[in-house]
């Protein structure tokens, strides 16, 4: 402990020798980007909604759908020391292949080969908390090769989500080598999940996603059945 400038250790307001603050325990910010219309697209958004259904943690950590919000999640990535982040990559890998990107390479390689445009505004968002300083101290991409994504209001095929599971092992594994661990109430098995603006609502719970889905007959798979009609007009007219 530092002494003052006459030489005596600084002391309290009541008399008591004054102590420093304790380290506080790292923000954690844990993060499933990606849309859950498109097939494949939603496994990272996926991987926060069973995670947050399964643990509890401390207030310092947060587990938070970032779906397609891009630059939007500059103010939580800033305020983040550690930052897990879950999406379907394309590695070149085979479909389903699940693997772990850190540091570093975490942004060069989400954009070495984009598959939407939420991984080329999740890479502002990086370059931006940088710029501004406030760049995650570690930082963790873990990432499927998706085996489709051209199927609107699609759910995820069974080979990626299959890898929800280890994706989720993954991602506590490299937590505990940092001192994050679930609270002890979350051993005992799964928990249903707090509502809160931070994670998918229930009526979007992939069961109750894949149930509600229309057949073909009703729903068109390849986008909205109005808009491809106009502009299959439009085309047709020049």
């Amino acid at each position: 402990m530092k002494e003052s400038a006459e030489g005596r250790v600084p002391r309290a307001e009541g008399g008591g020798t004054s102590r420093y603050a304790p380290p506080r325990e790292p923000r954690v910010l844990v993060l499933g980007i990606g849309n859950i219309l498109w097939a494949d697209e939603g496994f990272g958004v996926r991987c926060v909604e069973t995670m947050a259904a399964a643990y509890r943690f401390g207030p310092h950590v947060t587990l938070l759908d970032g779906g397609t919000q891009g630059i939007y999640l500059v103010d939580q990535v800033r305020e983040a020391d550690v930052l897990v982040v879950f999406d379907a990559v394309d590695y070149g890998l085979p479909a389903g292949t699940l693997k772990r990107v850190e540091g570093d390479a975490v942004p060069k390689f989400m954009g070495a080969k984009k598959m939407s445009l939420h991984q080329t505004g999740f890479q502002e968002v990086l370059a931006m908390a940088d710029l501004l300083g406030d760049y995650p101290k570690q930082l963790l991409l873990i990432g499927v090769q998706p085996v489709a994504l051209e199927d609107f209001g699609g759910s995820l095929r069974p080979e990626v989500k299959a890898r929800i599971g280890p994706a989720i092992e993954l991602a506590l594994e490299y937590l505990a080598q940092l001192g994050v661990v679930p609270l002890s109430d979350a051993a005992s098995g799964p928990l249903v999940a707090d509502l809160s603006p931070t994670t998918p609502h229930p009526a979007l719970d992939l069961a109750a996603y894949e149930s509600g889905r229309p057949s073909p007959e009703l729903a068109c798979r390849i986008g909205d059945e109005r808009l491809l009609s106009r502009l299959a007009t439009a085309e047709s007219g020049n």
